[in-house]
């Protein structure tokens, strides 16, 4: 790919130029407008009147948070910070930044001796099973205070995350709702700065704060600015990796996040059910307007 005389990236597609940043950008107002109503309309339809969610100190739960907050009010938005004994320092103070620019009711439960002693258990653990468990026992504490104030998880997924796998099943991928799996990391990054999200939030990079010096982007092995590229085209265009890779992109790296794609599906779904009866669970009986009585 190539950049034109703006600056912008343009993809040729036989006679034709998409512009993959146009493609890319929203229009924030509007969809600022449905998300909060989509956020309205869930927590009713539940019969909730409040949420609960984790407050990260990263712009997706930033986001997810000050949407909440004009969808129902601050009184009934719950931030819940859940610290382990290597989080940053910066980590909670920015996730304090914005309770205190919204306003809203908050928490901070450490989750170190919730955890230790599965970790002590297995001395030579990686990693990968500590950031597991820990996201897991996140959404444990989570769906506690959902329980204990009345209010309905909501999640803080993306779409590209939500698309390459980079989440942790009924950890942080476990909600009620979830506002903005339909936005790829770059759209989100668009519309938090419409919405006037800490600055030390916004250019802070993206981490699940699950050991030190982790970060999003070093663990993926590429930018979501790179990949987002790559996913419009696969999964909005329909594109194959071959045609993808036509437009610029070297073919290994697409075919590695069309394989993430594929073989994340299970995540983004409910568990399939063996179909016995007329009318099973996720296949026949699916919606309100299937309900009878």
């Amino acid at each position: 790919m190539k950049p034109n005389n703006q600056g912008t990236i343009n993809v040729i597609i036989g006679t034709n130029t998409v512009d993959m940043a146009h493609k890319l950008t929203i229009h924030t107002e509007l969809t600022r407008k449905i998300l909060v109503e989509f956020i309205r309309d869930g927590v009713a339809k539940a019969a909730f009147q409040k949420v609960v969610l984790g407050l990260s100190g990263g712009i997706d739960s930033a986001l997810v948070a000050t949407l909440a907050v004009e969808a129902l009010g601050a009184e009934n938005v719950i931030g819940v910070r859940m610290p382990y004994q290597s989080s940053s320092e910066g980590s909670l103070s920015d996730a304090q930044k914005l309770i205190d620019q919204l306003g809203i009711q908050n928490f901070t439960i450490p989750i170190t001796p919730m955890v230790e002693p599965l970790f002590a258990l297995t001395p030579d653990m990686s990693a990968l099973r500590k950031g597991n468990i820990m996201a897991r026992q996140r959404m444990i504490v989570l769906y506690d205070q959902s329980v204990a104030h009345n209010a309905l998880v909501i999640g803080t997924s993306n779409k590209t995350e939500a698309l390459l796998g980079y989440t942790t099943l009924f950890g942080d991928s476990a909600a009620a709702l979830q506002p903005i799996e339909d936005l790829y990391k770059t759209q989100l990054r668009q519309l938090a700065r419409a919405l006037e999200i800490p600055r030390s939030i916004l250019d802070k990079p993206p981490s699940a704060d699950l050991w030190i010096g982790q970060t999003d982007e070093e663990e993926l092995g590429y930018t979501y600015e790179e990949v987002d590229k790559v996913l419009y085209l696969l999964i909005e265009g329909r594109y194959t990796v071959d045609e993808a890779a036509a437009q610029g992109f070297e073919r290994d790296f697409v075919a590695n996040v069309w394989r993430k794609v594929q073989r994340n599906h299970y995540k983004r779904t409910m568990p399939n059910v063996a179909k016995l009866s007329k009318r099973s669970i996720g296949h026949d009986f699916l919606y309100l307007r299937d309900w009878s009585g």
